[in-house]
């Protein structure tokens, strides 16, 4: 299954539990079949070594694990920030149109309202599977075209049709942005690397020996849930529109409560 519809079809907390259950029973039962093989005396042993070379894997996979969560948790923000702003500029452009040539100004107005409409009924729920709408697509192509087909006349209607081009570069800008964040910003083969780097993490605890069996269990059950939900943190931040920790469509319901279809508004 794709990482982008595991989260988009699974539960966040079925996922967590069922990759935290995995993790520790693997690191567990490895630990346990080395005991059965090799005793716990014979393991004590490798205790001194393997405590120097686990620190540098770890030191290593954490690094490479905090590298991959604080740089999608930066992009994730900045596809939060080219939501806003898309949002605010079709706000802005919807004003401005009240200042341009009158039946200009209201063709601009109806493609812009179905515009951020169907944002809002197609291209979210697309989004959550990493794909884009035709709608809007084409909404956005017949909103350009309705800017593009104003005759500006004086300086004044010049310098706010020039307005309405920077306000459309701003929306169609954003849009790319979201669109290309919507199906995630990590490469497979990095998010390949993190997970079998995660399994030699796990796996490290076998090689150690100690005198308290339970002791040894709860500690690698700890390390278990420690990487695997750091994992998940990265993955959940990595795909912006899906799951349940997501971007809300919120500032385009808002855009359409700032969009009266005269001026002044009621």
């Amino acid at each position: 299954m794709h990482l982008l519809h595991l989260m988009h079809d699974v539960p966040l907390w079925v996922t967590a539990l069922a990759v935290a259950s995995a993790a520790g029973l693997y690191s567990i039962g490895l630990m346990l079949v080395a005991r059965a093989l090799f005793g716990v005396e014979r393991l004590k042993l490798n205790n001194e070594v393997a405590g120097f070379k686990f620190a540098v894997v770890g030191v290593f996979y954490g690094v490479l694990l905090a590298f991959v969560v604080v740089s999608v948790w930066e992009d994730f923000h900045t596809t939060e920030a080219a939501v806003r702003n898309e949002a605010k500029a079709a706000v802005d452009l919807h004003r401005l149109t009240f200042a341009l040539p009158v039946e200009g100004g209201a063709e601009i107005r109806q493609r812009l309202l179905s515009y951020t409409d169907h944002v809002r009924k197609f291209e979210w729920p697309s989004m959550a599977l990493g794909q884009s709408s035709d709608d809007v697509a084409r909404d956005l192509d017949q909103l350009s075209q309705a800017i593009f087909n104003v005759q500006p006349q004086g300086e004044r209607e010049l310098a706010l049709y020039q307005d309405a081009i920077r306000l459309l570069t701003v929306i169609t800008d954003n849009r790319n942005e979201r669109l290309d964040s919507s199906d995630g910003s990590v490469p497979p083969v990095l998010w390949f690397v993190l997970i079998i780097g995660g399994a030699i993490t796990l796996g490290y605890p076998a090689f150690f020996g100690s005198s308290n069996l339970w002791a040894q269990i709860l500690m690698i059950a700890m390390l278990a849930v420690l990487v695997s939900f750091s994992l998940l943190l990265g993955l959940a931040f990595d795909y912006p529109f899906s799951g349940a920790v997501h971007i809300s469509v919120s500032p385009f319901d808002k855009a359409l409560e700032q969009m009266p279809p005269n001026w002044p508004p009621p």
